[in-house]
């Protein structure tokens, strides 16, 4: 057959343009898809042999090569795979060329910018292309397995390209690059260099199941010798070995030593520690992956940036694709490590560019239920491994109860929180509801800055006197999961600093009798000082779970904590100051002495001082802050300089 010539049309070379010019942001990849095209040859060639008894191809040694030539310029991407015919290099290496249907132009004059037309690029396969972002002219030698006449495929990805028969062409493909000018600026490498082919292989195919070779470099005496006076040369070495070939994801586990998983943790990972916990997964079906996570044993020192960088490293069929992949694990596991290999993805030409597809999700749902399910499995087989991974990254953890619905029972499974029960382990929500008291009906709890502030809190009285167990939530993320978070197994979780503390599930009639008269006793007390502070309070009331301290002050059932309200501001987000309630302790005789003198001297001036004294002992109690600081220690001196 003749030299053919075919010219492109003008909307595929507008598109190959575009490609060439904007669409890779690492020119580096040409030769990742290179090799990836030539590794999908050779399973071809591997899976056809099988197939057929009749082909007669020899794949016991199947390979990719890589040549270079620094005199000439030229790259070459040789492999012994499957091959083309004639027919196919025109339909699938003139893709573009060919892809003029009626439906791809009508989408194309669509496409209103840019980024629409790099995903219209995505479902025509021509990652080949990527070449001519190095190349000023490729070349494509290719005879198909069981055939004896190769083709040769010549363009400069301008306006038109060749295509002729080879009569000894061997079998396989190679891609032939002739390679523009070094140009740092632009970001063209020297691509015949060796240490920079090592490096690309290196970083995006060491992990491909083929051997990637590059002929070893003859030393200086040994050219000599070749060029010389017609002396005996000596045997050339044996080509390199440029990849590993080891996806260790992809191999059984008996297969690999923990040695081996730690080295790859650490070389994804940049952490000199082993990992805490190794986790491996395969999806077979319709969907193919597999991964292998690495739960670290430390909190690297930036988990809390903004600028950290979350997500495992992609991989499709081997190929790296991403370092960072933020779509795979949701932000709350952002310390998760490790590797995805996918089968197939919805990626975009450049495969840089994840599109959300239904597959993601999966692998997204799958991924995290597999590190909760790992969690609580340490919690009852290895607690040591649990209990370092709490320490470290229980706070980002604790993240997901507010954005994961769907997971949320199974993080409240594997949290454990500090308690009143143990003053050194923490205890789960799981153990808190088995050692309930009988009767006890909620699951109390108290946020603080620390657990000295909330053990020394006046809130803590009467839990502690009737032996109530109570969670101690001192990280900052607690202040707002609480909110979202009602109940855990049916048992509600209910702050001791908010509400009413109805501890007395089963009053006698002697106790209602009692409290009513007490109630009634402090009504002129609470009338009175609800209207003395009701600039600062919404309420003042009796207290039931006071045993010690005279006053404490608890926010309504419904409001934000002060210290959710810090936070929020500290975000710039202000929310509406709410008023809250003042509970007295009947029992304390400053409170009793304060009802008795209100009673006889109703019109006492320094009576009001000392409601506000209480008010403001109440508010350092729990850490609070003085709205007017020097009033009252004006007011302190003075009771003080009285009593002496």
């Amino acid at each position: 057959m003749p030299t053919e010539t075919f010219e492109f049309q003008v909307e595929a070379r507008q598109l190959l343009q575009m490609m060439i010019h904007s669409i890779y942001s690492n020119k580096d990849v040409f030769l990742r898809e290179l090799i990836s095209n030539a590794s999908d040859a050779l399973d071809k060639l591997r899976l056809e042999a099988l197939r057929d008894d009749t082909l007669d191809v020899d794949v016991s040694d199947l390979h990719i090569d890589i040549e270079t030539d620094a005199e000439a310029r030229t790259l070459t991407v040789r492999d012994n795979g499957i091959g083309m015919s004639h027919d196919e290099v025109v339909q699938l290496i003139g893709t573009i060329a060919n892809s003029g249907t009626a439906k791809f132009l009508q989408e194309l004059k669509q496409a209103k910018d840019e980024a629409t037309a790099e995903g219209l690029i995505g479902q025509f396969g021509v990652g080949f292309y990527a070449a001519f972002m190095v190349a000023d002219k490729v070349t494509l030698v290719t005879r198909r397995a069981g055939q004896s006449e190769g083709t040769r495929w010549s363009s400069t990805g301008e306006g038109t390209y060749t295509v002729e028969p080879v009569e000894d062409a061997p079998q396989g493909t190679a891609v032939t690059l002739h390679l523009k000018p070094v140009d740092q600026e632009d970001q063209l490498f020297d691509y015949t260099s060796r240490w920079k082919i090592r490096e690309i292989v290196k970083r995006y195919s060491d992990f491909i199941t083929w051997p990637v070779r590059m002929a070893a470099e003859a030393p200086a005496e040994q050219k000599e010798k070749e060029e010389g006076d017609g002396e005996e040369a000596k045997a050339a070495p044996e080509p390199e070995t440029l990849n590993s070939m080891k996806a260790l994801w992809a191999r059984s586990r008996d297969e690999v030593s923990d040695e081996e998983y730690h080295e790859l943790y650490k070389h994804i990972s940049h952490d000199w520690t082993d990992p805490l916990e190794t986790l491996r997964m395969q999806a077979e079906g319709t969907f193919e992956y597999q991964a292998l996570l690495f739960l670290p044993s430390r909190a690297p020192q930036d988990l809390f940036a903004r600028d950290h960088k979350r997500g495992v490293q992609l991989y499709v069929k081997r190929v790296f694709i991403m370092d960072h992949c933020e779509a795979l694990l949701p932000e709350y596991l952002r310390f998760v490590k490790g590797v995805v290999d996918a089968q197939d993805l919805s990626l975009n030409v450049s495969r840089e560019i994840l599109q959300q597809d239904r597959q993601i999700q999966l692998m997204h749902r799958r991924l995290v239920k597999k590190v909760l399910s790992t969690v609580k499995e340490m919690m009852t087989q290895r607690p040591e491994n649990y209990a370092t991974f709490w320490r470290e990254f229980g706070r980002v953890v604790k993240e997901g109860l507010l954005s994961d619905h769907e997971n949320r029972d199974a993080i409240l499974r594997i949290a454990s929180f500090a308690t009143t029960h143990d003053q050194e382990k923490p205890t789960t929500l799981q153990q808190y509801v088995e050692r309930m008291k009988e009767g006890q009906e909620h699951i109390y709890f108290m946020t603080g800055e620390s657990r000295t502030a909330i053990e020394n809190s006046p809130h803590m009285e009467a839990f502690r006197d009737k032996g109530y167990e109570v969670l101690l939530l001192t990280d900052p993320v607690d202040e707002v999961w609480v909110e979202t978070v009602p109940e855990f197994e049916g048992k509600e979780l209910r702050s001791i600093a908010k509400g009413e503390a109805d501890l007395d599930e089963e009053e006698t009639e002697e106790a209602k009798a009692e409290r009513e008269k007490r109630q009634e006793d402090f009504a002129g007390l609470l009338s009175w000082m609800t209207e003395r502070l009701g600039e600062q309070v919404k309420e003042v009331r009796l207290s039931s779970r006071l045993t010690v301290s005279p006053a404490c002050i608890v926010s309504d059932t419904d409001d934000v904590t002060p210290a959710l309200r810090n936070m929020y501001r500290a975000m710039g987000q202000e929310l509406p100051e709410a008023k809250r309630i003042l509970e007295l302790n009947p029992g304390h005789p400053l409170v009793e002495g304060l009802r008795k003198a209100q009673a006889e001297r109703p019109d006492d001036a320094d009576l009001a001082g000392t409601a506000e004294l209480l008010h403001g002992m109440a508010l350092l109690a729990e850490g609070g802050e003085l709205s007017d600081p020097a009033r009252f220690t004006k007011l302190m001196a003075e009771r003080l300089e009285r009593a002496l």
